[in-house]
């Protein structure tokens, strides 16, 4: 009856108000909260996913923000940069190791702090997507959330990102630790100087780690049933279950 009633309710809405543009939007509005075959509507479909990223999104950037979580994190921990690994080993094979050791402590801790900031950034993301936008995620790949994230939030996440690393690295030390490291390996004969933008490539770093988190969380709400903890997640994600 109810399905009845909402179609009606369309039809009398193209008798009244004809099928000028603004008209076909409004039908189309209803149109879209009408289920077919118990499957969820358009609307639920979104708002569904919405949830699913919210509740993913803050629980990785929790974790990252935690104490060592970045650090304790072998997936997504900080190391040296590539161009500065052999400054690494050349540092502990003259005994230099509680340098190296300070370097990664600092940069992790700076990336944790950072990671704070990243969760406003990412629910911004979230209530800006279209109902297109969370259909395709939904049915598609087991990272299309994160490769959505990706596309919409990797520029400003940056920007966010550096001058709280800036001032995180300043804050936990990273910058002397760093600047020690690099004078102390500058000065033995023959080696190439290092110098490189300590910010721009832990800014670059804590984003990565960000996206690999929300990864793992989209990736255990589409295949973990008991991740599904309300009754729209268990019938969105059900209902995009039996499309693969």
């Amino acid at each position: 009856m109810k399905k009845i009633s909402v179609y009606l309710l369309a039809i009398a809405l193209i008798s009244f108000t004809g099928c000028d543009v603004q008209s076909q939007n409004k039908i189309g509005s209803i149109l879209k909260q009408i289920p077919t075959n118990g499957n969820p509507t358009a609307l639920e479909i979104s708002a569904g996913l919405k949830q699913a990223l919210e509740i993913g999104t803050s629980q990785g950037a929790d974790q990252l923000s935690a104490k060592d979580g970045f650090l304790g994190n072998l997936a997504v921990k900080i190391l040296f940069p590539p161009e500065a690994q052999q400054v690494e080993r050349t540092l502990r094979s003259l005994g230099f190791n509680s340098l190296a050791d300070n370097v990664i402590l600092s940069i992790n801790r700076a990336a944790e702090d950072a990671a704070k900031e990243a969760k406003p950034i990412f629910i911004s993301a979230i209530k800006q997507m279209t109902i297109t936008d969370a259909t395709n995620i939904l049915l598609g790949n087991k990272d299309a959330a994160t490769s959505y994230f990706k596309r919409v939030t990797t520029a400003q996440l940056l920007q966010k990102f550096e001058p709280v690393i800036t001032a995180s690295l300043n804050k936990v030390g990273a910058t002397k630790y760093w600047g020690d490291a690099a004078t102390a390996y500058n000065k033995i004969p023959l080696v190439k100087p290092v110098n490189t933008n300590l910010s721009n490539y832990v800014a670059q770093k804590a984003i990565d780690g960000m996206f690999y988190q929300v990864a793992q969380e989209e990736l255990k709400i589409r295949e973990n049933i008991g991740a599904r903890s309300t009754s729209l997640l268990q019938k969105v994600f059900g209902y995009a279950d039996s499309k693969r």
